[in-house]
């Protein structure tokens, strides 16, 4: 009796509209473009990473980076969350890619649920781009991964998961992010 293997069965990725060609991401700041000075204590939110990351990966598709404002989320007004849904909205583009500061991201992004026609991932980092081990690459993967299979509409993507930003919130303690209660 011969027994054979089941060949696996690999869905066809879903790919909403056309392949994405280019990715319109929009910096505000936060832990992922942080500079320290000294423990952890005096930083400055420095010149967006994102930019050099998708460079020294070498990424198939062409990017432009908008920096709108430079702050830590904890800082960010509902000014500015208005200031980065006028700029999104105002581009042409179909795919965007948000960096953000983790302690307000949520915020942000029942902010932007208002712009249609639009795939907007949210991502940021529980620790600075430019620190070793720090989830920067990996969550920025994770969103560019998102930001070109999902339906017009607002996701964060941390941890690993994606997120609808009804139903997550930032766990400060465990540092990290889950289903919300």
């Amino acid at each position: 009796m011969t027994v054979s293997a089941a060949k696996p069965i690999i869905p066809e990725p879903r790919l909403y509209g056309r392949p994405m060609e280019q990715l319109l991401i929009v910096t505000t700041g936060g832990t992922i473009d942080k500079i320290y000075f000294d423990d952890k204590s005096d930083y400055q939110v420095g010149e967006p990473q994102i930019g050099r990351i998708l460079e020294e990966l070498g990424v198939a598709f062409r990017f432009n980076v908008i920096p709108i404002i430079r702050k830590d989320s904890l800082h960010i007004t509902q000014e500015d969350r208005e200031l980065i849904r006028a700029a999104i909205s105002a581009q042409p583009a179909k795919h965007v890619l948000l960096t953000h500061g983790t302690d307000s991201m949520v915020e942000t992004a029942k902010v932007l649920s208002s712009i249609e026609g639009k795939t907007i991932v949210l991502t940021g980092a529980l620790n600075p781009a430019r620190f070793r081990g720090s989830d920067a690459e990996f969550n920025i993967g994770t969103a560019v991964g998102a930001v070109q299979s999902l339906p017009p509409g607002v996701y964060i993507a941390m941890n690993g998961r994606i997120w609808d930003p009804l139903k997550v919130r930032k766990n400060v303690d465990a540092n990290r992010f889950e289903p919300a209660a």
